[in-house]
């Protein structure tokens, strides 16, 4: 029986972020090198290791993933920014966010926005809250219109990696 106890899922958003994060700076080009990337973050913790199906791994791997689709997403809530423009800890976020909103229907969306606008306090700016809220408000707004569907096929699904 495993007794290790299970990171909650806010800690393991915090790794996510910081993973996803320093993506902005250092990309990788494989699913290997994303991989060796997540299993090196200093910010790894214990409760993860040896977990190869951790909800970190899962969320860190989606974004990666869908990163065009989940941009694209961004691109359409966002009005009069670019991706090019935005900081890259509230472009993380909102890839992070979305990824859920749009690929982990098991999530509720107010618990994903929630969590998001949470994760902006702790490493955004004093602006970051608000930006990211009135992104994230439209997607919630077009989820409920059935302009965005919340669907569990990915990448992962549709290509083997």
């Amino acid at each position: 029986m495993n007794t290790a106890k299970k990171a909650p899922r806010r800690q393991e958003r915090v790794l996510a972020f910081k993973v996803l994060y320093s993506l902005c700076f250092t990309p990788v080009t494989s699913i290997e090198d994303l991989r060796e990337t997540f299993e090196g973050s200093p910010d790894k913790v214990d409760s993860l290791d040896g977990n190869p199906i951790s909800f970190a791994w899962e969320l860190v791997r989606g974004v990666w993933i869908e990163q065009s689709t989940v941009d694209e997403a961004i691109t359409g809530f966002s009005q009069n920014w670019r991706i090019e423009r935005m900081a890259k800890v509230e472009l993380t976020l909102l890839r992070l966010a979305l990824f859920e909103l749009m690929f982990r229907p098991d999530i509720p969306a107010r618990a994903v926005v929630n969590e998001a606008i949470e994760l902006s306090k702790q490493f955004g700016d004093d602006k970051s809250r608000g930006f990211v809220n009135g992104i994230l408000d439209a997607a919630l707004k077009a989820i409920d219109s059935g302009e965005l569907v919340r669907t569990t096929e990915t990448a992962k699904t549709k290509a083997s990696i």
